[in-house]
């Protein structure tokens, strides 16, 4: 349907155009006209705002553009690379020093050795019960029952043969003796104290096959190793020095073939040997934390 006079439409972009009068006897308007006006506007109105936003990016890639030519000129420097960061501008960059630390080292730790090494340091409290505490002894798989303790200052009333005359020769001063005893075997160890560690190492060195402590018994334990032939061992660290003699209950002899007992013997050593060396190590640890 077509408004006017001749091949002239309205058209609301144009501003010639004139707008159609609504005649009097047309009592509904033209919908379909209407919509097609509609959206010619619509679409005159999107090419518009698609050609703004071009012309817009445009326009900013070239600020950015001049802002980075007008970055790198006037320097004086034509031959820089855009981009690189002129360093001297960064503070500290090569002044900059580290922090330095005056040299430090732990202490050495305590040696338990220089704390059992003479009575002078020695001080620790010594009896039979804390070189030789428990009811029993476990070494290894073996189980050793405790059975009598003795301590006395009378080095060579705990000694037969020749080692009487080397404790006393060397200046013992007290010899702590226990028993164990497992299966029929039964050894005491004794530990002879002296005041250095030269004279424990002379008594070592003076005890010959004659030298032997005193069998302890009692507590179920027999007496043993007084007429027989028992099995003995001598050794000596730091200011102490400690034998063995171990043998049967029933006071048969001990042969070359009764290993069972040399193992006895020599686990009663090992234990008298440790404790001796733990005095020490309770003592440095002490000293250390004071």
């Amino acid at each position: 349907m077509s408004y006017g006079h001749g091949d002239s439409q309205w058209d609301p972009w144009k501003p010639s155009s004139q707008q159609p009068e609504w005649k009097a006897g047309d009592d509904t308007p033209d919908w379909a006209a209407l919509a097609e006006a509609s959206e010619a506007r619509n679409k005159r109105r999107r090419l518009l705002l698609i050609l703004g936003g071009t012309l817009g990016t445009i326009a900013v890639g070239a600020a950015v553009a001049v802002a980075v030519v007008s970055a790198n000129s006037g320097n004086g420097n034509s031959d820089k690379q855009a981009g690189t960061l002129p360093t001297a501008d960064i503070p500290g960059a090569s002044t900059a020093t580290a922090p330095s630390f005056a040299p430090t080292s732990a202490p050495p730790p305590l040696d338990p050795l220089d704390f059992i090494s003479s009575a002078a340091k020695d001080k620790a409290p010594i009896s039979a019960d804390t070189l030789f505490p428990g009811a029993q002894l476990t070494m290894g798989s073996n189980v050793y029952k405790k059975g009598p303790t003795a301590s006395t200052a009378d080095c060579a009333s705990a000694a037969q043969g020749t080692l009487s005359t080397v404790l006393e020769k060397n200046g013992c001063t007290r010899v702590i003796r226990a028993t164990y005893s497992k299966d029929g075997i039964a050894v005491t160890v004794g530990v002879a104290l002296f005041d250095t560690t030269a004279q424990a190492t002379k008594a070592k060195q003076e005890a010959d096959k004659q030298s032997i402590i005193t069998s302890l018994s009692g507590e179920g334990v027999p007496a043993f190793c007084r007429t027989t032939i028992c099995r003995s061992t001598t050794n000596s660290y730091a200011r102490y020095a400690y034998f063995t003699i171990g043998g049967f209950t029933d006071n048969k002899n001990v042969t070359e073939k009764d290993k069972q007992v040399f193992t006895a013997g020599d686990d009663l050593a090992e234990f008298a040997f440790r404790q001796i060396h733990r005095r020490g190590e309770v003592q440095a640890s002490a000293a250390a934390n004071q």
